[in-house]
């Protein structure tokens, strides 16, 4: 499927199993104009919108190729678009197989809903949505839950193994001035993380700037690099646990897996981090070999402020930490600060 594969001769019926994307040519590049419904998306949440069917895979696999260009030029696929971009989209064919399997409904817990927003306690596990080897997210999955909603999209991102609050747009007005105070630092965050480590200070700033690279695997990860963007978290101290303490985490800048970079920088890895952690630590922890077990990354969004994105009025969110965190930490010896 995609640029790199053959369709056949004009006119041809195409192959089995396959059928056209509409609005989207399947034997040659098609030229789109970004509309008032588009305004403010990320590239990849509008191709996935138009190409519903196409493997999500396959479309952030063509937009790393450089195949997908907005205004000409190659994009990334956290690109905001704006009204009256040009967005050039290669030959495009839905897997109909992979079409008529809907997304499971399934919505999380809910911390907060009205007409613009929802606030969801996202489990660990769970994308925030399809791609990359995962064929549903959270998104997907609520979008099935809420049929009816007409406009549903993700505010921002928590990894995969992260816990905790989630905000998604009912609106394009809400999306975009939520997507403001984000890019304003408007937006406050707070997250519980467990490290292996004695954490000295209460309070400690860490601004320590980050690259994203890809591995020799393919895997795309994050390191602190002189050259990199600027990145702040904020550290206090809440309890130490043994050989283990309990942060709280406030981003002031949102970078791709920036608490966990800096803390494992800091040579504090956090418990369960399958990316930057301590591998040893990690697998006897889930064997439950020294401690209580936990087969999971103890990193959880716990806290947000932020204002209505309609209203104006301050809203102020909470998720609880999980069962399986909170047990963790019952079973660890626990020392006062």
């Amino acid at each position: 499927m995609g640029a790199a594969r053959k369709t056949g001769k004009r006119g041809e019926a195409a192959p089995a199993g396959l059928g056209a994307v509409p609005g989207v040519a399947p034997d040659r590049a098609s030229t789109l104009t970004v509309g008032p419904e588009g305004e403010g998306q990320r590239l990849d949440n509008y191709l996935l919108r138009i190409a519903k069917g196409v493997p999500k895979s396959h479309v952030y696999r063509i937009v790393r190729s450089g195949e997908v260009r907005v205004n000409k030029g190659r994009a990334a696929a956290d690109l905001r678009l704006a009204i009256g971009d040009v967005v050039r989209v290669p030959p495009l064919r839905v897997d109909r197989a992979a079409a008529r399997a809907p997304a499971p409904a399934s919505m999380p817990p809910v911390l907060y809903e009205d007409e613009h927003l929802i606030a969801v306690d996202k489990p660990a596990g769970l994308a925030a949505h399809g791609g990359s080897g995962v064929a549903y997210g959270l998104i997907e999955r609520v979008r099935a839950a809420r049929p009816h909603q007409p406009f549903l999209e993700l505010v921002h991102r928590l990894d995969r193994e992260t816990s905790g609050i989630l905000l998604l747009a009912k609106t394009r007005r809400a999306l975009l001035d939520l997507h403001s105070q984000l890019r304003e630092g408007r937006i406050e965050k707070r997250y519980l993380v467990l490290v292996r480590g004695d954490w000295v200070n209460d309070r400690q700033h860490v601004r320590a700037p980050l690259v994203k690279y890809v591995n020799r695997q393919g895997e795309r990860r994050v390191s602190v690099d002189p050259e990199g963007t600027v990145s702040h978290t904020v550290f206090s101290l809440k309890r130490r646990y043994g050989d283990f303490s309990l942060l709280e985490a406030e981003l002031k800048t949102g970078r791709t897996h920036q608490i966990r970079v800096h803390l494992a920088h800091l040579g504090f890895p956090i418990v369960g981090d399958d990316k930057y952690g301590d591998f040893e630590l990690n697998r006897s922890i889930a064997r439950g070999e020294a401690t209580p077990r936990l087969a999971r990354m103890f990193l959880h969004a716990a806290a947000t402020r932020f204002r209505h994105p309609i209203g104006g009025q301050p809203i102020a969110l909470e998720a609880p930490l999980p069962a399986e965190c909170a047990d963790f930490l019952k079973g660890l010896h626990a020392a006062p600060v």
